[in-house]
């Protein structure tokens, strides 16, 4: 399948000894995706607001295949399942989980699951940073559940959890093309503080 969007630069790539331009030793084809470190404060959020019929569940350990197979289910056919390859398998959306449910951050009150009568359509984890922030891990939305706010209204129980962890700063990270994203965090009160370039191993044609 061919994505609908393009990497930032496709290059050949070859062994070299300047490790901030491509893998050491990788042999191949490197494509550059823009991404931007984003970062709001916890002190002034408005509660979440869900639409009639939606609610939220909060994490327990016994959920940790439902939110994989959210994760697999909202990015397999995104940009991020590129730029991050676990995304796009199902084994590697498990295994994403169990390693951030062990983080010694990992904040059970950050994390969610957004459910419907239909089943569930939502996920986000968070996790308290070495330097007290917190991080937003993979907010996603299943397609047919979009267009209705409710990646904003899961960005925001997610917020909540933090400040209510006593954390006053949250980040996150976008890859640059995933507008409609952007849009949405600029509207919680995200700011760029950060451009960083990330260099993937695509298959040859």
């Amino acid at each position: 399948m061919t994505p609908h969007w393009q990497p930032l630069l496709t290059t050949d790539a070859r062994p070299t000894r300047d490790p901030l331009s491509q893998p050491q030793g990788f042999c191949g084809r490197l494509s550059y995706f823009k991404r931007f470190k984003m970062e709001a404060d916890l002190d002034r959020l408005p509660a979440p607001a869900l639409p009639e019929g939606f609610y939220w569940v909060s994490w327990c350990p016994g959920l940790i295949e439902a939110h994989a197979e959210l994760l697999y289910g909202c990015f397999q056919q995104e940009i991020d399942s590129w730029v991050f390859a676990s995304l796009g398998d199902r084994d590697g959306c498990r295994r994403l989980m169990s390693d951030i449910a062990r983080k010694s951050g990992f904040l059970p009150q950050a994390t969610w699951l957004l459910a419907c009568d239909s089943g569930l359509c939502g996920t986000v984890q968070g996790v308290r940073e070495r330097n007290g922030v917190g991080a937003i891990q993979n907010l996603g939305i299943l397609p047919g559940y979009r267009g209705r706010s409710l990646g904003a209204q899961l960005l925001l129980q997610a917020m909540h959890g933090f400040r209510q962890a006593g954390l006053r700063r949250t980040l996150l990270e976008v890859t640059a093309q995933n507008e409609r994203a952007i849009r949405v965090y600029r509207r919680l009160g995200f700011r760029r503080i950060k451009t960083l370039y990330k260099a993937v191993a695509m298959p040859l044609a």
